[in-house]
């Protein structure tokens, strides 16, 4: 709880600080501050505590997803200075990211579905606006509009969900609604406002985590808005989005999984198909790692389907190992931004310009492919694992297959960055993008050399 404290009143003073005149200073603040919530996190291992009558419990899930988060934005504070510095919006870009990791770790330790929707829309109204924080590119204002536009009819579905769930439980306490659900099975008397009411909030979540048919803003969105930010939506918000999502489903619908674990299979397959062979013709390489999300979220998506006893610790290492090798390879995408062309073409001469950088770069991309001895590799390792334990056996085919045409388009980048520029220039990466590639990489090797670091932080 004293993390999530911090993290709102750091909100709260970046927003005070152009009027109090220590913008200067803001940037150190924030980053103390990031860290003594991570210190807090940490400190509350294994306390198990739930605050305002039960609507938000703090247990080693949510404080492990909250600790990640963290974590992962303090690397992508690495690359985002210079977007603070710069602008003179500098306080409300900082509150409004801090606002968004606010409601990021509501939504991992709701206890209630009225808190996980107070979550859910601090991190989205933030998001939209720094989604649209460039004023000057008419493609940020775009990006903002698509997603306030699309993500205002998604919360729609979810509400309506909510209020279903509500109406044939009398509760939004997520345990009573288990409860609930667990003797009106047992009756064989399970009111139909309960499936309806699954249904459409799956349809809000899969939005989220812009899953097929749902994904289609996530392209857009991704090119349009700031580098930077785009890093932070990949990370920290799919992040805390699938975080929730296993959170609901695992303690609310678990006795119903017979009702929608099928269709979140057939979900999950045409989001992995989908999102790899659209990523393998894109020239552009933001939006081909939008398409590249969207096939990730495919395999978490395996995980929540599973629905097993490694389901919490193979989605937290999924999560972990995608967002360390996604903020790497933003971190090289923001320079390619810098120059004004993010063709994948444009990569050309990399290798020759940024001596040695290659190795890191193939490190993360070797992760994203899920090739050993990388992070992501043990992460589809155990969700695979996870959806053959409970009968899946296409769909981890289905999964594997996909990741083979995820193959080919990841190691396009290698190739591309090995090859000599005939124009004679190329990207040069500044200190901040090397030191985020070099760690990202160095932690993914990590991960991958050592799973069970994160394997059991979840449980």
């Amino acid at each position: 709880m004293n993390t999530l404290i911090i993290i709102s009143l750091l909100g709260v003073v970046a927003m005070m600080a152009d009027a109090l005149r220590f913008k200067k200073i803001l940037l150190p603040i924030i980053v103390a501050g990031l860290v003594a919530g991570l210190g807090f996190a940490i400190s509350s291992w294994n306390t198990n505590l739930s605050y305002y009558h039960d609507m938000v419990l703090f247990n080693n899930y949510s404080l492990a997803f909250s600790s990640l988060m963290i974590v992962v934005t303090l690397l992508w504070m690495i690359i985002s200075k210079h977007y603070f510095s710069s602008s003179s919006n500098m306080a409300e870009h900082a509150a409004l990211v801090l606002f968004v990791l606010t409601g990021a770790i509501i939504m991992t330790a709701f206890a209630d579905l009225s808190m996980f929707f107070v979550g859910l829309e601090i991190l989205s109204i933030s998001l939209y606006v720094l989604a649209a924080s460039n004023k000057s590119e008419l493609r940020s204002n775009e990006a903002g509009m698509k997603y306030f536009l699309m993500g205002a009819f998604a919360t729609g579905f979810l509400l309506f969900g909510i209020a279903l769930i509500y109406g044939a439980t009398a509760t939004f306490n997520l345990a009573k609604i288990a409860s609930y659900i667990s003797v009106s099975q047992a009756a064989g008397n399970t009111p139909m406002f309960v499936y309806a009411g699954v249904l459409l909030i799956m349809v809000g979540l899969l939005f989220k985590v812009s899953a097929a048919p749902f994904h289609f803003w996530a392209p857009d969105v991704y090119e349009g808005a700031p580098t930077v930010i785009t890093a932070f939506m990949a990370t920290v918000v799919k992040t805390a989005a699938f975080a929730a999502f296993y959170r609901m489903f695992s303690t609310c619908f678990v006795e119903i999984t017979g009702f929608w674990s099928n269709t979140m299979a057939i979900i999950a397959a045409s989001t992995m198909i989908g999102g790899n062979i659209l990523a393998v013709y894109q020239t552009s390489l933001k939006r081909m790692m939008a398409y590249s999300s969207i096939a990730h979220a495919g395999y978490m998506l395996m995980a929540i389907v599973a629905m097993n006893k490694i389901s919490a610790s193979s989605i937290f290492l999924y999560t972990a190992s995608y967002s360390i090798a996604s903020m790497g390879m933003f971190a090289l995408m923001q320079a390619m931004t810098a120059s004004g062309d993010e063709s994948v073409n444009s990569l050309k001469g990399l290798s020759k310009n940024n001596k040695g950088i290659i190795v890191f770069i193939s490190a993360l991309v070797f992760s994203m492919a899920g090739i050993p001895p990388m992070a992501g590799f043990f992460a589809k390792y155990y969700i695979f694992l996870g959806a053959m334990q409970s009968g899946y056996q296409w769909l981890t085919l289905i999964a594997v297959l996909s990741s083979l045409i995820g193959v080919y388009y990841y190691f396009r980048v290698i190739f591309v960055s090995l090859q000599d520029n005939e124009n004679g220039a190329g990207h040069v990466l500044n200190k901040g993008q090397w030191t985020l590639i070099v760690l990202s990489a160095l932690i993914s090797l990590l991960i991958g050399v050592i799973p069970s670091l994160l394997l059991t932080l979840s449980l």
